[in-house]
């Protein structure tokens, strides 16, 4: 399980540090894709397989479906670690997500998420949590 919130930089040739107690869990190759909110989600290679066999289910007769499965599939990129526990992230993800110097890796139970350092502190205020509890707590979910 992935959690935690780490700080790092992204270097002008779109090299970044994956945090080490994230690289443990993620080995040295992964995939990283266009995730939702304007971010990149971040999967090992054993739940990106997980991942493909539910997509594999989804009927494409959806526009939806199609469209989604477009967007998460095609931007997909295998990254590998360097000898410092770099990744390159490519250009256009990188431009996807806004990634300018500073980066926040955000642990999320199954995935990993990388967003510029900004658009985390503007989009993540969380001053609606006790709204978003009681939504939660309609789908089964208690803390």
């Amino acid at each position: 399980m992935f959690m935690g919130e780490y700080s790092h930089t992204i270097d002008s040739k779109g090299r970044m540090i994956v945090p080490a107690k994230f690289r443990e869990q993620l080995g040295n190759s992964f995939v990283v894709t266009k995730g939702l909110d304007g971010c990149l989600f971040v999967y090992s290679v054993e739940e990106w397989k997980n991942i493909e066999e539910k997509f594999r289910q989804v009927p494409l007769t959806t526009k939806g479906a199609r469209k989604f499965t477009r967007f998460f599939f095609a931007s997909a990129a295998m990254c590998e670690l360097d000898k410092q526990g770099r990744i390159l992230v490519p250009n256009s993800l990188r431009e996807y997500a806004e990634l300018k110097k500073d980066v926040i890796f955000v642990g999320v139970l199954t995935r990993v998420e990388i967003w510029d350092k900004d658009k985390w502190q503007e989009d993540n205020d969380y001053e609606d949590m006790d709204e978003v509890a009681e939504q939660m707590a309609e789908l089964g979910l208690s803390i």
